[in-house]
């Protein structure tokens, strides 16, 4: 194979290859290392390329197949994290200047777990400062979208959408606090999964907020994602809340059978007004393909969903807010302007606000609850809009403008990361200006398989993840 070609397979194809010794780790390492030094520079996805440990984790994964003792799926597979996530050695910049020259004396539960799974890491990608949502200053560069510069990858794992949809690493992790591998996956026509809460280790994971942080894939095919998440997913005595159950084969689930499963349809979600009207036909069009593969499709109604951004925000914000005090007492003045702005309204909010907030969560994930006794999955656009055009600069001009950027997506994204629920979006469509429109599967606690199965079977009978970006 030209070395040039294996950036554009898929992670399952290349960990073939890898198990097979048709390819080499560091013949696939180097491959992505020279498509970083070629296409980067226009995306910003990453903070730090960790070239040499590359290389030398590369080798080891050679040298260990050649024994005879190769670890499973994703043993010398070149994967790459968000720069949230404490990595030994190696600086965690989380996005902000305030921890530019931060370097963690230990691995993360995560990072640690992909290293057992003989992953290499190929680098820290960028993200919007401290996982908070939209910044105007990156230090690492502004990141850019590889289906058109000019536009958003998604917030706040900007980094860990563009790498992977650009083909600068096989699959990648990100962080999802109210949707944050799921809006760059839709951003960026990838795949991206929330979670179930609990089912992945916060260890080492820097919080944004501390009752909806998870640690997700962001991957080119479900297939992928359900590799990464394996071998991410499990109990770690180092975080108490992680659930102590045992962690299944994801991907040999994926069999492409969803006869008889049952599909909610969210109707609040589908012809509203703020839904555009391509995503509005690409989402309807995905859910008659469903039905086509024998799923049971109907429509639900989930009446505090339109409230759920507001909700989201204020949990995130004033979570935040407790987690970033110190720092914004010592230095105001260091955090990104967007940043400094929000986590300080949330200082200023009245704690009875934040009571009435996780009042109405409980009220909403009871709504949800309710009807996956009903269905098996939930659907959904991930994003009413494609991805925005990035800002020229800091601040909102008005109240209509404000409504958009802080409660739009989340109004869509947010339900299941309040319920604590696993949510998984991937590509259904892209509209004439060519960029990617998304459809959201949520489901039941810890049924990320089920939900993952969906998502594939609806891959399989379509083409929209074999789609490359103009760059």
């Amino acid at each position: 194979m030209n070395k040039s070609d294996i950036p554009f397979l898929s992670a399952t194809e290349l960990s073939a290859l890898i198990e097979k010794r048709e390819v080499s780790s560091v013949e696939a390492v180097e491959a992505y290392l020279e498509r970083i030094g070629q296409v980067d520079g226009k995306l910003n996805s990453y903070i730090t390329v960790c070239s040499d440990e590359a290389l030398q984790a590369a080798r080891q994964a050679d040298e260990s197949i050649a024994r005879g003792e190769h670890r499973g799926a994703m043993h010398g597979v070149p994967t790459a994290v968000k720069d949230q996530f404490y990595t030994k050695g190696i600086r965690t910049t989380a996005g902000s200047t305030i921890l530019w020259d931060f370097v963690p004396d230990e691995d993360a539960t995560v990072i640690a777990n992909l290293k057992e799974a003989g992953a290499v890491i190929l680098g820290k990608l960028n993200l919007s400062e401290f996982a908070l949502g939209e910044s105007f200053h990156h230090p690492g560069g502004t990141p850019h979208n590889p289906w058109d510069l000019t536009r958003n990858p998604g917030i706040s794992s900007s980094g860990s959408a563009a790498a992977t949809g650009a083909f600068l690493c096989a699959t990648s992790l990100g962080e999802d606090t109210g949707g944050s591998t799921r809006i760059p996956a839709a951003w960026s026509g990838l795949v991206g999964l929330r979670p179930s809460w609990g089912r992945v280790s916060r260890h080492g994971v820097l919080p944004a907020c501390w009752s909806m942080d998870t640690v997700g894939p962001i991957s080119r095919t479900v297939e992928d994602c359900a590799i990464t998440f394996r071998a991410i997913a499990g109990y770690d005595p180092k975080d108490p809340y992680t659930w102590d159950m045992p962690v299944p084969d994801y991907r040999a689930a994926l069999d492409g059978n969803i006869q008889g499963l049952r599909v909610g349809v969210v109707s609040e979600k589908v012809g509203g007004p703020d839904v555009d009207p391509q995503v509005r036909d690409a989402v309807v069009a995905a859910f008659g393909v469903l039905g086509e593969l024998g799923a049971s499709v109907r429509e639900v109604s989930l009446p505090l969903i339109d409230k759920a951004g507001a909700f989201s925000k204020a949990l995130t914000d004033m979570e935040g807010a407790s987690v970033h005090y110190k720092g914004l007492k010592e230095r105001p003045n260091d955090y990104d302007h967007n940043t400094r702005v929000r986590l300080l309204t949330a200082i200023l909010t009245p704690a009875q606000h934040y009571y009435k907030a996780q009042k109405l969560r409980a009220m909403l994930r009871q709504q949800i609850l309710d009807l996956l006794e009903e269905v098996d999955v939930l659907v959904l656009p991930t994003s009413p809009t494609p991805a925005p055009k990035i800002p020229d600069g800091p601040g909102i001009s008005s109240r209509e403008e404000a409504d958009g950027k802080i409660f739009g997506v989340r109004n869509f994204t947010g339900p299941f990361n309040l319920a604590n629920l696993p949510a998984l979006a991937m590509p259904c469509g892209f509209t004439s200006d060519n960029l990617p429109i998304s459809l959201q599967i949520a489901g039941r606690p810890f049924e990320e398989g089920t939900v993952m199965r969906v998502g594939h079977a609806y891959e399989r009978a379509t083409d929209w993840h074999t789609r490359r970006p103009p760059i």
